[in-house]
């Protein structure tokens, strides 16, 4: 057999390009970060995929034409583990969100070939994050595709100083609070926490409420040594 078909059943893939997952410290948390918070999100949602850090390979047979974006969400596609995102198998779906976690080594790339490979696969939405605050200004930026080009988005300056964008893709808006990447969910107002977060709010939660309890209990008793019922009071 020497149909084509047969030539890229041959052909090697790779899991890996062989470079370092993030430039530093500075990029590394955000990279699992901006996984973990949208894998929480969309939890819920069976054909709502969502990864980082894994090779995108967008041209069969040609295991050259790959990236690998920091963070990226594809709509309409199963979640399920996968050792690489080859489109071709995807039902021809790209990703409709992207995030990179930029640092020296990526910022050329970030802004020129990624963006223009992203808008050319039609990305609907491209962010961008400086966790240094070296190379962006500002810092995080977002960008949403309009007849094959990227524009910004729109920026909100919060009362507190803090810089909103509105992703629409995702229904959530990105924060740079005090510096620091973080997700919000307009619906609610409220920030979105990883299982870490959740868990130590949930132990101080409860923290307080037994200290609440505590402090009540002995107010009893003190009431009681005085000849009072608590229940009277």
């Amino acid at each position: 057999m020497t149909s084509a078909a047969y030539l890229n059943t041959d052909i090697d893939y790779p899991e890996s390009d062989g470079k370092p997952m993030a430039e530093s410290d500075y990029q590394r948390p955000y990279i699992a970060y901006g996984t973990e918070i949208l894998n929480i999100y969309f939890a819920d949602q069976p054909n709502v995929y969502v990864s980082g850090n894994i090779l995108i390979y967008y041209e069969e047979g040609n295991p050259k034409a790959s990236v690998s974006p920091d963070v990226f969400v594809v709509l309409n596609r199963p979640k399920g583990k996968r050792r690489s995102y080859k489109v071709w198998q995807e039902n021809n779906q790209y990703p409709d969100f992207i995030l990179e976690i930029t640092s020296k080594s990526t910022v050329t790339e970030d802004q020129g070939i990624k963006r223009g490979l992203y808008a050319f696969w039609g990305v609907s939405e491209y962010f961008q994050y400086d966790p240094s605050a070296d190379y962006l200004d500002p810092p995080l930026q977002g960008y949403q595709l309009v007849d094959g080009n990227y524009f910004p988005l729109p920026t909100t300056t919060l009362p507190n100083g803090d810089l909103s964008i509105t992703s629409t893709v995702l229904g959530l808006e990105l924060h740079l609070e005090q510096g620091e990447l973080r997700f919000y969910n307009p619906a609610t107002d409220e920030k979105l926490l990883t299982h870490a977060e959740a868990e130590a709010a949930r132990q101080a939660a409860e923290a307080a409420r037994q200290a609440a309890e505590d402090k009540a209990e002995r107010l009893a008793a003190r009431l009681r040594e005085l000849g009072i019922d608590p229940n009277s009071v």
